[in-house]
């Protein structure tokens, strides 16, 4: 199992462990992790779940009326190990 997917599994359950219902979803490029965050999460399952999303490349806090609060993070999968790291078309 590549690296980068172990990661986002990693993410995924801590997230679960601090009581977040997660989601995650392949991408050509990421894996998307989504979890909606309750009104009532605490200052220390905050933290927590701050210290698992620090391990991804990218994180935010997306929040709605529509859709609450979702707390998202993304893991990159790996760069192919050729030269052809820039897409088709861009070969050199």
């Amino acid at each position: 199992m590549p690296a980068s997917e172990l990661s986002a599994e990693d993410i995924a359950a801590r997230l679960s462990a601090a009581g977040l219902t997660t989601r995650m979803e392949q991408h050509r490029h990421h894996t998307s992790i989504e979890a909606e965050v309750p009104d009532d999460f605490t200052a220390d399952s905050w933290r927590e779940v701050l210290d698992a999303v620090a391990r991804a490349d990218r994180f935010g806090l997306s929040a709605s009326n529509v859709d609450g609060r979702v707390l998202w993070a993304a893991v990159r999968k790996a760069v192919p190990a050729t030269g052809d790291v820039r897409g088709p078309g861009h070969q050199r």
